[in-house]
């Protein structure tokens, strides 16, 4: 079965299913319908949890193999699949398909991909993960209902904000669910009790304006080398998570490429709130290598997760100096690979 992120948890409450696949780009939501999924799971007594990281061309004996054995302590459990391409190759697909056709009444297969392309869609672990589960597909909120997305969250929290304070951070969260739930819980501490004014919120986006993450992409896509670093920086000793820091670097890589491709007048919504910065950089594109950057963000991922060595801050650093068009140290060709 098909289910929307929105339905997953009316879902969840009647039942639960031996396979969920949870596909979308949204860091917040695709994290919140796998936490949903995982607390269902462990409620139903799947007490333990095995994680594997796929990409395609991975070796799936570990996943095979895991799926056969039983738990030592013959507890049920969730066998978690992640799959950061969203294409797990020829022999990924297969071994999918016999794991959800085979079924295990012990075991959950949770399947997280990003948001998978027409071709992904229509493939046979996609269809078997659809006919033996359900495929959560995970959509942003668009601009026009990002107010009331924000509304409805802070009722959940019991927050009073005023539709003009839930229009500003409206503006100033757009695109990023993510920094929206923080905004939101930031404010929960700053204002437990009562009404939150105006002005309260306008501290909070003070706050934190100056290190925000949408600066950052704002700024690489400008070509503003120092401002750019000294972002990072100040994110960093913040204490922000590398993986928001790095979807903000590859959102501007994209949102580049897109307006760089796209012909005048149906460039979209990013290139409505970034005009400047993206001329900019529409500007520099053809110095540009858009491979080069896939290839540093593809390693600063793997490095975040713990699948590379290396400091995922400095290849972030790497990487904003590239796509701000100066020269950076070359990965080294095996690294590559």
């Amino acid at each position: 079965m098909k289910l929307t992120a929105d339905a997953l948890a009316a879902h969840l409450g009647q039942r639960l299913l031996g396979a969920y696949l949870i596909s979308g780009d949204d860091p917040l939501l695709t994290a919140e319908a796998a936490d949903a999924v995982r607390a269902r799971a462990r409620a139903a007594g799947f007490t333990e949890r095995e994680v594997h990281f796929l990409e395609r061309g991975s070796d799936w004996d570990d996943v095979r193999a895991s799926a056969s054995t039983l738990s030592l302590f013959g507890s049920r459990r969730v066998l978690e699949i992640r799959l950061p391409s969203g294409k797990p190759g020829v022999a990924g697909a297969a071994a999918l398909v016999a794991l959800l056709e085979a079924g295990d009444a012990d075991t959950v297969y949770l399947i997280l991909t990003p948001r998978l392309d027409r071709d992904a869609q229509n493939s046979s672990w996609v269809k078997s993960a659809e006919a033996h589960g359900a495929w959560v597909q995970v959509w942003p909120v668009d601009t026009g209902k990002l107010v009331g997305w924000l509304r409805a969250r802070a009722r959940a929290l019991e927050l009073d904000i005023s539709a003009e304070g839930l229009e500003l951070l409206a503006e100033r969260t757009e695109g990023n669910l993510l920094a929206a739930h923080q905004e939101l819980q930031k404010l929960r501490l700053m204002a437990p009790d009562g009404p939150i004014a105006t002005e309260t919120i306008l501290t909070s986006v003070a706050d934190s304006a100056r290190f925000d993450v949408f600066q950052l992409g704002e700024s690489v896509l400008a070509g503003d080398t120092e401002r750019a670093q000294r972002m990072l920086g100040g994110l960093r000793a913040e204490g922000v998570e590398a993986t928001l820091v790095l979807w903000a670097l590859t959102k501007a890589i994209r949102d580049l490429w897109n307006a760089v491709e796209s012909p005048d007048g149906s460039r979209g919504r990013s290139w409505q709130r970034h005009a400047a910065a993206l001329e900019k950089g529409v500007r520099r594109a053809p110095r540009l290598s858009f491979s080069a950057l896939t290839l540093r963000a593809s390693r600063a991922d793997r490095m975040v997760k713990g699948r590379l060595n290396g400091d995922p801050w400095d290849e972030m650093a790497l990487l904003a100096a590239e796509l701000c068009g100066r020269p950076a140290l070359r990965a080294p060709a095996h690294l590559l690979k």
